[in-house]
């Protein structure tokens, strides 16, 4: 059957909004935040139900079209973007967006999967509760792709990441049967876990329609500092001092160089220097309670003991739930500060926590031997070990040789962190582009595990192929 008869049948089935087919509507689908645009779509499916998903994926199974399961356009490793030869129909969740139900005595949430984040951190404060996923991209991120990524963000130090935010999943898998598993249990201990394989698997075992999120009790104060630091080692010990003196209250520990808090600036121009003179590395973080806690003379008692070991050269403590805002928009300008360059490589690596300083330097030091005009920014959240080694290639250098320039710096990294017993993926996931990388660390047994799933969930390779293991 032509690809033109399955998309006639979709039409009938999805509607006028249920399917785009001009070039012109679907270019916003093959792009991701960073700009990589990769191919173009068959066409992009919008379905609005559960129901509208499985029709759309036995439908592609009868016509032998491959699928690609989207979100919110925020990934960084090019793995819900359409592939290069067109002929593969991508399926948007973003017409799902409805809270399905709240119940803050068990806090607990339904939520489809194309919710954006923000919407359902909003929802469930409603209701008094938090759900603590904390993300840069939440105003467009969808808690269907935080699924299949296994998103971490800024709070994992505390409340851990996606997979430890998911209680139950509605799942549309590849023949387009649908897999009900929406069960609002803290505990279940009947045999496998059968959604902790959907958790994080990019898109490539099935479709994740719905979800039921574990919420937490809303903190009703928080504090908030930015510290400033002599080197990574003190950022480190610090840390130490500050999970065992703040326990499970501290949400948050970010390490940020200066270089970050000058791009922030640079982005953001309402942001003005924090502190009153420049240090080599910076903290921001986080303390919060939802009880009759003094977290002010916790955090004051803390930032003693960093000053009189001199760990601490100077900061800043949030006065207010405002200024604590405006701290944290150092962490997000950031961002879009770096990418203000144009292509540049971005990390997303794990290393022992220990380790960090180690690994800094040593990938520094690698990196700039091998590109003495290049740019490092290493950053990230030092509670879970996770690093971002981002590189600035040398301004003078042709766009068209940045790509191969950028690959070869990402691959002294990776040597580093195998060194240090790291992961090249902490976050981010695999996708295409971490895939080669990945593949060559996997033992021969991992392989063959790896494939077994992919086998029996999706054997003929149908939904995202390509992305974390190579097609069939």
């Amino acid at each position: 059957m032509s690809a033109e008869t399955l998309l006639d049948a979709l039409h009938r089935r999805l509607g006028q909004r249920g399917l785009l087919r001009d070039p012109d509507d679907m270019a916003r689908y093959t792009v991701d935040w960073a700009g990589v645009r990769l191919g173009q779509p068959l066409a992009v499916a919008r379905p609005a139900s559960t129901e509208e998903v499985a029709e759309t994926v036995r439908l592609c199974r009868e016509h032998g079209v491959t699928m690609t399961p989207q979100g919110g356009h925020s990934g960084l490793v090019a793995g819900a973007l359409p592939a290069a030869d067109g002929g593969e129909l991508v399926i948007s969740l973003e017409r799902m967006d409805r809270v399905r139900d709240i119940d803050p005595i068990n806090f607990s949430m339904s939520v489809d999967a194309g919710c954006i984040l923000d919407n359902v951190k909003q929802a469930a404060a409603e209701h008094d509760c938090d759900f603590p996923l904390s993300l840069g991209a939440q105003g467009s991120c969808q808690i269907g792709g935080n699924i299949a990524t296994n998103a971490g963000g800024l709070n994992v130090l505390r409340y851990g990441m996606m997979r430890e935010l998911v209680l139950g999943l509605e799942v549309v898998l590849p023949d387009g049967r649908i897999w009900h598993g929406l069960k609002a249990l803290h505990k279940d201990n009947r045999g496998y876990a059968l959604q902790q394989l959907l958790l994080g698997s990019e898109g490539t075992l099935g479709i994740v329609t719905g979800a039921v999120l574990k919420l937490s009790p809303r903190a009703t104060q928080s504090r908030t500092a930015l510290l400033g630091l002599p080197s990574v080692e003190a950022v480190i010990a610090l840390y130490g001092l500050a999970r065992r003196d703040c326990s499970d209250l501290l949400s948050a520990f970010e390490l940020i160089p200066r270089r970050c808090l000058e791009l922030a600036m640079e982005a953001t121009p309402s942001l003005s220097d924090p502190l009153d003179e420049a240090y080599p590395w910076y903290v921001l973080m986080e303390v919060a309670a939802s009880g009759p806690l003094d977290l002010g003379a916790m955090l004051e008692h803390l930032l003693e003991q960093g000053m009189s070991r001199d760990l601490i050269l100077d900061g800043a403590l949030a006065a207010s739930e405002a200024q604590g805002q405006q701290l944290w928009q150092f962490r997000e300008s950031m961002l879009e500060g770096q990418r203000r360059y144009g292509e540049h490589l971005r990390t997303d690596v794990s290393v022992p926590i220990s380790r960090i300083p180690d690994v800094v330097e040593r990938a520094s030091t690698a990196i700039m031997a091998a590109s003495p005009e290049c740019e490092i920014i290493a950053y990230g959240h030092v509670g879970d070990g996770n690093l971002h080694v981002n590189v600035l290639p040398p301004r003078a250098m042709a766009e068209a040789d940045k790509h191969a320039h950028l690959h070869k710096l990402e691959a002294l990294l990776f040597e580093v962190v195998d060194e240090a017993g790291g992961s090249i993926s902490a976050e981010h996931g695999i996708g295409r582009t971490k895939q080669a990388a990945y593949l060559a660390r996997l033992s021969p047994l991992e392989r063959e595990l790896a494939d077994g799933v992919k086998t029996l969930f999706d054997p003929e390779h149908a939904l995202n192929p390509g992305r974390i293991l190579p097609r069939a």
